[in-house]
């Protein structure tokens, strides 16, 4: 992009870590599909590898089609800098044992992806770092009383997957501050276009890029924004050494979806807050879980840290397993799989799938029960969406 700095968000989605001047003259940034780049000398090949000079080594480390990618996210995020990896929880883990290693701990809200609660609970220990969950979620005191001399940082996600949880960042944040721990927030459902979560206070940001950043549910990976300082260390550190690199095709799949990030996201959360009210007046379902809800006892924090609601609902069949099963069993337009963030409408069963992990005691606590439906609404004309939600729901 030219010299002006205040581009708007939808103007960063498509120019933003790329000029075509470098790139014979082309508007997309190419696929640099190589291992490793030559360097002029022997002298340069030492500036880089010291870390004196920028410049491209091997694509374990970066590369270009990738290095496009990160500047536009940190671009959108509002950040200096990011890294992008392999995948969603790739970016979590190298985040969790960079800044907790050697003995530290983290605390985290128990609303989490159950992906990332069973590496919290079951794999970080394992590494030597402890996790303190803080189940209630809006309880500020509560953050503060599980924060010790070793806690290395405060980890929250939200919106929270699948019961939708929205936690109050700045509140989060100042707590952080006060400690002189950072914030760490998975913004995956939220994503740039719908959350400034650096500007509401956080100090890292990570996303799964496999999910409404690609938008199409064809590409794995995910990304952290934060502090240049930071994501260089992080990035001559773990990542070299463990090699959670994003690969160069799925850099250029994610700058695609970039560019209709914004204007997807609006109509995604224009389907699902329809489909929400719709269900939420159902006989047959007991509960719905959506942050733009105006009944929901998220919805004001959700409408002053959020512009949308987002793409992901959940709710709560009357009659538990069996019902959750057969609605998921009965429906003709959604696709049933394990995913989210798609052009198209998804639908899952989480307590014996993205969850089933999770005891059903803990799960419990965190708002996961049988009869919980989890759906990604997607691009379809509603009427299409509400058609095969109320088929499913009669088969019950």
């Amino acid at each position: 992009m030219g010299k002006k700095k205040n581009y708007g968000f939808d103007t960063k989605a498509l120019h933003s870590g790329h000029n075509p001047k470098e790139n014979f003259g082309s508007p997309l940034p190419s696929i640099h599909q190589t291992l490793a780049y030559c360097f002029e000398s022997p002298e340069q090949a030492a500036r880089i590898f010291a870390g004196e000079e920028e410049g491209f080594v091997y694509s374990r480390i970066n590369n270009p089609t990738v290095d496009a990618f990160e500047k536009r996210m940190a671009a959108l995020e509002g950040g200096e800098a990011a890294l992008a990896t392999s995948s969603g929880m790739a970016a979590i883990f190298l985040t969790a044992v960079h800044l907790a290693q050697n003995g530290g701990n983290i605390v985290a809200s128990d609303k989490l992806y159950g992906g990332t609660y069973n590496l919290f609970n079951v794999r970080l220990p394992s590494f030597g770092v402890a996790v303190k969950f803080v189940n209630d979620y809006q309880n500020l005191a509560a953050f503060e009383k599980a924060i010790d001399e070793k806690t290395k940082f405060i980890f929250i996600e939200t919106p929270a997957n699948p019961a939708l949880n929205v936690l109050d960042i700045g509140m989060v944040s100042e707590i952080a501050k006060k400690e002189g721990i950072p914030l760490v927030v998975d913004a995956t459902l939220a994503t740039p276009a719908l959350q400034k979560t650096i500007d509401l206070g956080a100090d890292i940001v990570i996303h799964s890029a496999s999910k409404f950043i690609c938008g199409n549910g064809s590409s794995l990976g995910g990304v952290i924004v934060g502090k240049k300082k930071l994501i260089d260390e992080m990035r001559q550190g773990l990542y070299r050494d463990t090699g959670p690199a994003l690969n160069p095709f799925n850099a250029w799949l994610f700058l695609l979806g970039l560019e209709t990030l914004s204007i997807r996201m609006e109509r995604h959360s224009k389907n699902t807050l329809i489909a929400a009210l719709l269900l939420q007046n159902h006989p047959k379902v007991l509960k719905v879980n959506y942050p733009f809800l105006p009944n929901g006892s998220d919805y004001v924090t959700a409408k002053k840290q959020m512009s949308g609601g987002g793409a992901l609902l959940s709710f709560e069949i009357a009659g538990a397993l069996k019902s959750g099963k057969k609605f998921i069993k009965s429906l003709k337009l959604a696709s049933h799989l394990a995913n989210l963030g798609d052009s198209r409408t998804l639908a899952i069963h989480p307590a014996s799938t993205t969850h089933g992990q999770v005891p059903k005691e803990e799960r419990l606590k965190i708002g996961i029960t049988d009869g919980l439906v989890r759906m990604s609404v997607g691009l379809e004309n509603i009427e299409d969406i509400l058609d095969d939600i109320l088929q499913a729901l009669e088969k019950i």
